[in-house]
């Protein structure tokens, strides 16, 4: 005889099977039609046992695990966000089955791939590659439109998804999957890994497209998109290796990201800008206006959090070459990380240049050493393989021991093998060095890594493997009873994550700005922002009267949004330049940076000679945005005194001078005794890409002559 349980089980198991085949059967459901997948109380339970009775996950003391959405509701999640209700939502890839390629499948597209400069060369190689004259070669292909023609026109066949997940009856297992979109299928579409919820709104990235997407009729499916900025995944390059990393910042912005497939990007105001070889991280209103490239040379960091001081921390994929690891990234505005997609693609394609391999021989991968590449700011040190989630403690989640700590998924395919790591950091000068680390789960495969407005946080996960398979899970990692010492805290978040903030007093919203948890403050600033007149006069207040902090520091931020339509409305924040708190100063001066206010320039060169590191790096970085010229001479001082020691000084004092631009100042250098202002000064040309970089090829330095001729060299 079976017993009851185990008949529970086996009649979970056809079930799932069933509903997989189900996902399979109605792919084509047509778009405005929502596919939804309802399970009962008892059902969802038993999905539920039945899913954990065969995992057997390794936790970090004091950790639970479990189940939140069985295998039937999360079908093949990539990114993952939840709202201030608590329901999640996933992309679902599609797109990877057949439509999106991994070039180390296709050796033979390599040296074509690589010379692809715009998403339209993408799109005129596969029209050429499967064209339909070609039908009876591409046979391997599957005819995924069912015309009997084996061409381009069965990549726009596939599309993606993003599903929203809900637990109705709040009994802590989801019972409700709704399919709320169905698209993205052009023939040059890559895979959605990039996904912001919003109260109003919802942007996915997936290229060539970031768009912007909304509810329009309230039916609770997306039904009409914008597209923000155009032109991203140019290449046929390693899986994966899309947009991603779509996340709010503290100043409004939205950031997101694209791996080494890389961009030629087309903004909403008809602006080009040109990165086919690299990955990067960008940002822009919105809307999609005052679009900027924050950072660039990166591989693919698929995803970077802010932490409660607005600084972006990021986990970097290594080149998957033999003998290096991943990076554990600082990302600051203006930096170039040193990959470049040219440097995988030599050992592969050409038998006369495999033997010399820039990103290794050259060191590029390693942390700070003697005589590395100038141009790149370096990794805070090698880290864990497959980075792919990842997420900050906002300040009531979980425990007190989970505070100020970084979580990172490392997905190698195999759920034995990969694992989630926090970690912690410490300031080291105007940056920081891993402070320490805690392995916190093994045994399953996450993709995405959220934190709920309950203080649990949730993963979305792949299961098994690396292919898709029309099934997979979210799980909802917590403390242990007797280690939820934040309980009445977290309890107060749930309660203010889901308040209409635009029926508080602005009294009551400044009292938000100190909360303990950054996304509360966060919706405080915002909601204040907004009011640009009572809000803004609350501002001020707090940034003069206020004694906490973060307080302070959000004031800042709101203030500098408002002021980014005016700039001059930042006034106020002129008289904090000479506060007693250093870290105030420099979220000060960051802001009058990044809203060009050029009033700033001759309050700001004092600070480049301030005893906090920090306060001397936004000082150099405003000054460069500001274009302030008579910060010329002063600044090449500050790379004196720097003496080559600090890289993010070094940085921001040759990208402040590239900002201006002034040439001869900068050549006089190559006569300087001082070899860290000759290094600036080959940096500062490189940037500027000026023909005068020449003369230091005849330095009597030998890594300053390397320097220039790399830079006579790379790009373009």
């Amino acid at each position: 005889m079976i017993s009851s349980r185990y008949f529970l089980y086996f009649i979970a198991f056809i079930a799932i099977v069933l509903l997989s085949e189900s996902c399979n059967q109605n792919s084509k459901i047509p778009k405005e039609v929502p596919l939804t997948y309802v399970l009962d109380s008892l059902s969802a339970t038993t999905l539920v046992d039945a899913s954990q009775e065969y995992i057997s996950p390794n936790l970090a003391e004091g950790l639970t695990l479990d189940l939140w959405a069985s295998d039937s509701l999360a079908p093949d999640p990539i990114a993952i966000d939840i709202d201030d209700e608590g329901n999640i939502y996933l992309t679902r890839t599609n797109r990877q089955k057949n439509s999106e390629f991994d070039i180390r499948g296709y050796q033979e597209w390599m040296t074509a791939s690589i010379s692809l400069q715009t998403v339209e060369d993408r799109r005129a190689f596969l029209r050429e590659t499967f064209a339909p004259e070609r039908s009876e070669e591409n046979e391997w292909f599957p005819d995924l439109n069912n015309d009997s023609i084996h061409d381009w026109k069965d990549l726009t066949v596939e599309k993606d998804e993003i599903w929203k997940l809900e637990d109705t009856d709040k009994d802590g297992v989801a019972d409700i999957s709704t399919r709320i979109l169905e698209d993205f299928n052009e023939e040059i579409t890559d895979v959605a890994g990039a996904l912001l919820v919003r109260e109003d709104d919802i942007f996915v990235g997936i290229g060539p497209d970031m768009w912007r997407i909304k509810d329009a009729n309230g039916d609770g499916v997306l039904d009409t998109k914008t597209s923000i900025a155009h032109g991203f995944a140019v290449h046929i390059g390693f899986g994966a290796h899309g947009m991603s990393g779509a996340i709010e910042g503290p100043d409004g912005k939205i950031y997101w990201g694209i791996g080494d497939i890389g961009a030629s990007i087309t903004t909403v105001e008809g602006d080009t800008l040109h990165y086919p070889n690299q990955g990067m991280i960008v940002r822009s209103n919105p809307d999609g206006t005052n679009f900027e490239v924050f950072a660039r040379g990166l591989r693919n960091t698929h995803e970077f959090v802010f932490d409660a001081y607005g600084n972006l921390i990021s986990s970097d994929n290594d080149g998957d070459h033999r003998g290096e690891s991943e990076r554990l990234v600082h990302i600051v505005e203006g930096s170039d990380a040193g990959w470049r997609a040219n440097w995988q693609y030599g050992k592969y394609t050409d038998p006369k240049n495999n033997s010399y391999k820039v990103w290794m021989d050259e060191k590029l991968y390693l942390p700070r050493w003697e005589g590395q590449a100038a141009y790149i700011i370096p990794p805070i040190t090698n880290y864990h393989n497959g980075p792919t989630g990842m997420v900050y403690n906002p300040g009531t989640a979980l425990g007190k021991d989970w505070l100020n700590q970084f979580f990172l998924v490392e997905f190698v395919g195999d759920p034995a093998l990969s694992h989630i790591w926090s970690f912690s950091l410490k300031p080291k000068g105007a940056s920081f060095d891993l402070e320490k680390e805690l392995d916190v789960l093994s045994g399953i495969l996450p993709t995405g890594l959220e934190f709920g407005p309950d203080g649990a946080l949730y993963l979305a996960d792949w299961i098994n493997g690396w292919g898709t398979k029309n099934y997979g899970r979210v799980w909802k990692l917590d403390v242990e009873d007797s280690k939820n010492d934040l309980k009445e805290q977290r309890l107060e978040t749930k309660r203010l994550m889901t308040l209409e903030y635009d029926d508080l007093s602005v009294d009551d919203l400044a009292e938000l700005l100190s909360y303990p948890d950054m996304r509360i403050r966060q919706k405080a600033q915002f909601e204040l922002a907004d009011r640009t007149f009572w809000g803004y006069r609350t501002l001020k207040d707090v940034i003069i009267e206020d004694t906490t902090q973060f307080a302070r520091i959000h004031a800042i931020w709101g203030i500098g949004q408002i002021a980014s339509t005016n700039y001059k409305k930042a006034e106020p924040l002129l008289d904090l330049l000479n506060d007693d708190d250093p870290e105030i100063i420099a979220q000060t001066v960051k802001v009058l940076g990044d809203i060009y206010y050029k009033e700033a320039g001759e309050s700001l060169i004092p600070l480049l000679t301030h005893e906090n590191a920090r306060v001397r790096f936004f000082a150099a970085q405003a000054l460069g945005r500001i274009e302030y010229k008579e910060a010329v001479q002063p600044l090449i001082n500050f790379l004196a005194v720097n003496n080559d020691e600090d890289v993010y000084l070094r940085h921001a004092g040759v990208l402040a001078l590239s900002r201006i631009g002034e040439i001869k100042p900068i050549i006089s250098l190559v006569r300087s005794p001082q070899r860290s202002l000759r290094i600036a000064a080959v940096l500062v040309l490189r940037r500027l890409q000026n023909p005068k970089i020449a003369v230091f090829l005849r330095d009597k330095d030998e890594s300053i002559v390397t320097d220039a001729a790399r830079a006579i060299n790379d790009d373009w």
